[in-house]
């Protein structure tokens, strides 16, 4: 018996079609068909599954393979590599360099791929992909732009436990009664779209992770793409079969914004979409810093990694060093003198070739993808500058990343959330230096950062941009840099402490940024808790009406503390209340101050600083 037989008889009994006319149909003469595969820790059997996908379309249809390994902690990066040294005309890896979410991972294929059709299929291959023929089938019987698998199809075969069918079910009501997509399963990873649909809602997805199939579909189906769903055949294996709490906490709260956006902000429409400036522009990148450190040298492995090519970096060390990572592009290393780090910039500007200017700490990790998403918001004219969040890198250690979490809590940073987890794209007159894109010649008209604060120096600058200049600051969440955290509680509640009492004192300096509700409430807290002290001693009344307050506080905080471990918990429920404390005192500190400490002396990285004075010695040729 031909093995082409042998496999028809194989497919019918399994009711898998052996078809592929119709994806030849689909694609046309000139199409190609882009599997994306996302991968995390699957070096075992990453290589076999993609030689598996590879010999089923290999003579059948045009197609090319990339692979995105998500920041994998094992081997999984070195077979891709292996891979695509077999098949060099196929397989193309994509290697992040740190753990993004599947989203971001998908997002990063995409902009690799360069099919007329796309199929987003998991790595791990517990969906078949020998349904791909299927896909297409139903593609073109139901004309469809998108075909979605889904577990709850007639025809699908699945081995899936009956708490995740019970979970699936009352998701996929959620789902109905929310977003009304007409399917029965978002969450399935595979899916076969035409490009055009899933460039439309990749350029306006937040998502990185946890609901970005049910926020990719309502986009597309929002702006009338249609959607069919296909049979598949799943293996569940040897997955874990509980969903931790964690994980259906973060995918209700993806759920519940995605309805936000789509039905009451009406935002997806309504999002810029700009095409790279024409020509490119060069980017000259500023890191100030007083010395190497390894935050250092993971910052300029970081930028090496950019996929935006036309670069060139300054590093502005106080002494000339050498830095012990892989040169960056362009890689310039301008000693400075012991300098504040606005002077530093300063310097670098001048220095700088190119017309855009970006700033990062050294302390900053940028993501592959950091300047590929900016650059294209100057293609308008209007825009003088961009940036995005600065998020916690997930290898922290423990109290860091809890320091974080702080910061990204609603009730410490409240408007201003988005700058420590990605929010919605955005107009905005304050970005933090730590990851500011800016045009060359805006930053030279307002004379470059003022030099006489630090900090605050990055929310004047923006401040006169927006205000003075009349030009547009853009937010894009996936502009975003990983900044490492100060642990709790010492060293992050000093780094909150210099901010508040900035800020305080900038609310009369300069109140247009300075002077808004959200960084007064810590100090109204305050003031209301040692107030209410002696007023409760007054009549039994104001002492229950006191009591009450501030037990009202401790279950507000304790409720958007929440953690799954009871320790961490605890530990940022704290951390929340040491940091609104702290910020409230500061605040009032800097309100009532005639002039800061920064005007007074001269001073560069506070004692936090990662690096010591025999490093800052350092005097050699960089390398």
């Amino acid at each position: 018996m031909s093995e082409s037989m042998s496999r028809a008889r194989k497919h019918k009994k399994t009711g898998i079609s052996d078809d592929w006319s119709a994806a030849r149909a689909c694609l046309g003469p000139d199409g190609r068909l882009s599997v994306v595969m996302p991968a995390y820790n699957l070096g075992p059997s990453i290589a076999a599954n993609s030689d598996r996908v590879r010999t089923l379309l290999d003579g059948r249809i045009p197609f090319e393979i990339v692979v995105v390994d998500d920041g994998s902690r094992d081997n999984t990066a070195n077979e891709l590599r292996a891979a695509a040294e077999r098949h060099p005309d196929i397989v193309r890896p994509v290697l992040l360099a740190a753990n993004a979410g599947k989203g971001a991972a998908l997002r990063a294929g995409l902009a690799a791929c360069s099919g007329t059709h796309v199929l987003l299929l998991d790595g791990d291959l517990d969906l078949s992909p020998e349904r791909i023929p299927t896909f297409f089938a139903v593609m073109q019987a139901e004309r469809a732009d998108i075909v979605i698998g889904s577990k709850r199809h007639p025809q699908s075969q699945i081995d899936y436990p009956w708490h995740r069918r019970l979970a699936s079910r009352v998701y996929y009501t959620l789902v109905r009664i929310l977003v009304g997509l007409p399917v029965t399963d978002t969450q399935t990873g595979m899916k076969l779209f035409r490009r055009e649909a899933i460039a439309w809602a990749f350029e306006r997805m937040l998502c990185k992770s946890f609901a970005f199939d049910l926020e990719m579909l309502a986009i597309c189906h929002a702006k009338g793409y249609r959607v069919a769903e296909a049979p598949i055949r799943m293996e569940f294996g040897n997955k874990v079969g509980c969903l931790s709490f964690s994980t259906v906490k973060h995918v209700m709260v993806d759920t519940l914004a995605i309805f936000y956006r789509l039905r009451v902000l009406r935002y997806y429409p309504s999002v810029e979409v700009h095409p790279l400036p024409d020509p490119l522009p060069l980017v000259s990148i500023i890191i100030a810093c007083p010395a190497p450190s390894p935050y250092l040298d993971e910052c300029l492995a970081g930028i090496a990694r950019q996929t935006y090519a036309r670069i060139e970096t300054l590093v502005l060390p106080d002494l000339s060093a050498q830095l012990n990572a892989a040169p960056a592009a362009g890689l310039r290393v301008i000693p400075t003198g012991h300098i504040r780090p606005s002077e530093k910039r300063n310097r670098g500007i001048r220095e700088a070739c190119g017309s855009l200017v970006a700033f990062l700490d050294d302390d900053t990790i940028p993501y592959p993808d950091w300047l590929a998403h900016a650059v294209p918001y100057f293609s308008d004219s209007g825009v003088a500058a961009a940036g995005g969040p600065g998020v916690t890198p997930p290898r922290d250690p423990w109290m860091a990343q809890l320091g974080g979490e702080v910061y990204a809590n609603r009730l410490v940073s409240g408007t201003c959330v988005y700058r420590y987890r990605p929010g919605r794209v955005r107009t905005v007159d304050d970005l933090p230096s730590c990851n500011l894109i800016a045009r060359a010649d805006v930053v030279r008209e307002l004379g470059g950062f003022n030099t006489a604060y630090w900090p605050g120096e990055d929310t004047i600058l923006c401040s006169d941009i927006v205000h003075r200049l009349g030009r547009r600051i853009v937010y894009d969440p996936w502009a975003s840099v990983a900044h490492h955290r100060r642990a709790l509680f010492g060293p992050h509640l000093r780094q909150v402490g210099r901010y508040a009492l900035h800020r305080g004192f900038f609310a009369k300096r300069f109140p247009i940024t300075s002077r808004r509700p959200a960084y007064m409430l810590p100090s109204l807290f305050v003031l209301g808790l040692v107030l209410g002290a002696p007023l409760a001693g007054v009549h039994p009344w104001l002492a229950r009406a006191y009591l009450c307050g501030v037990g009202a506080y401790l279950v507000i905080t304790g409720l958007a503390a929440i953690r799954r471990c009871p320790l961490d918990w605890l530990i940022v429920w704290l951390g929340i209340i040491a940091t609104h404390l702290v910020y409230g005192v500061r605040f009032l500190q800097g309100l009532l101050s005639s002039r800061m400490p920064c005007e007074r002396q001269r001073f560069d990285h506070p004692s936090e600083n990662t690096t010591s004075d025999a490093e800052r010695s350092r005097s050699v040729t960089p390398s």
